[in-house]
């Protein structure tokens, strides 16, 4: 199901996976960035959500006042939700956001309950959050059909984890 209630964020929710994915849909322009997360957090908690890929590459760098906000104020929430596995889509070239992922990991650490791992583009952090469920390919066109590919997704692109260990 894609849902179009957040309109910075391109969301698509499978119910039977618990599957949430998350992907910046607002180009450059991050003026609305803190009230589309904050959004985010009853939205996820209403669907109950357990896995969530947060696709990172379609993001620009995210400032320092909003990595301030997102360890004080975000995050807290987040480790809250009920969460197995979250998936963090981004290419090793993005090293501005890797660095404030990292940074926002490594201060909630202790409270983080849930599974987080790092892939460089989408559909292969997709198999792992579903387990390679049959279902895949169906949630996957839904996307494709809205949204077209993901943007390091596509052919000839990159794919796979980045084989490095969390903070």
């Amino acid at each position: 199901m894609i849902i179009t209630t957040i309109p910075d964020l391109s969301l698509q929710y499978d119910e039977a996976l618990s599957l949430l994915r998350v992907e910046w849909a607002s180009g450059q322009d991050m003026r609305t960035f803190r009230t589309s997360a904050e959004q985010l957090l009853p939205l996820a908690h209403r669907l109950g959500v357990r896995h969530v890929l947060l696709e990172m590459n379609t993001f620009p760098d995210i400032s320092v006042y909003d990595q301030v906000w997102l360890g004080a104020h975000w995050m807290p929430v987040l480790v809250q939700l009920p969460l197995k596995r979250v998936v963090l889509a981004i290419h090793r070239r993005r090293v501005h956001n890797q660095l404030a992922i990292d940074s926002l990991i490594a201060m909630s650490r202790t409270f983080i309950k849930f599974d987080i791992q790092f892939f460089s583009t989408a559909l292969p952090g997709l198999h792992w959050l579903s387990d390679y469920s049959a279902r895949l390919p169906a949630f996957v066109a839904e996307w494709d059909l809205v949204h077209g590919p993901g943007p390091l997704s596509g052919p000839g692109r990159p794919a796979g984890p980045l084989h490095r260990p969390l903070p």
